[in-house]
């Protein structure tokens, strides 16, 4: 049975700032904390919410999310982060965070929960697949400048 888990919002420096290891465990890309901040910040700006999943007060998971609309899905929840330390999971974390999101996504009337995973991240993949999520189809992508 997984560990009572509780969340969060972090929306303050310092809670962002007890987050920026653990997103980088997902984004490993993001090497500056004050980069990623602003990002953060800037994030916000456009719905973008950050929840810090605690098991006896420390910090084990994140979701990030935001709510959007489309012609595709309608009104829908979009999850772009999700991430439980390295050494949690497996213990059900996972899954209790993507709970949180879909209640989230009810609770806003959206029809959908919606996310990405690299084509390359078969365990992910399986979790999902456990989690009750399905695979709709391919995410294309094109980088117009260079990173």
């Amino acid at each position: 049975m997984p560990s009572v888990m509780t969340f969060n919002e972090l929306r303050d420096e310092a809670a962002l700032l007890l987050a920026f290891p653990l997103i980088q465990v997902l984004r490993p890309r993001l090497t500056d904390a004050s980069s990623y901040l602003a990002q953060i910040k800037r994030q916000q700006q456009q719905n973008y919410c950050l929840i810090g999943g605690f098991v006896a007060g420390e910090l084990v998971g994140l979701v990030g999310y935001r709510q959007q609309e489309n012609l595709l899905y309608g009104q829908f929840l979009y999850v772009d982060d999700l991430v439980v330390a390295p050494a949690q999971q497996a213990m059900g974390h996972g899954a209790q965070l993507l709970d949180f999101a879909r209640q989230q996504a009810k609770q806003l009337g959206c029809q959908h929960l919606v996310l990405d995973t690299g084509l390359h991240k078969a365990l992910a993949q399986r979790f999902y697949f456990r989690c009750g999520l399905l695979a709709k189809g391919m995410h294309f992508t094109e980088a117009l400048t260079e990173q």
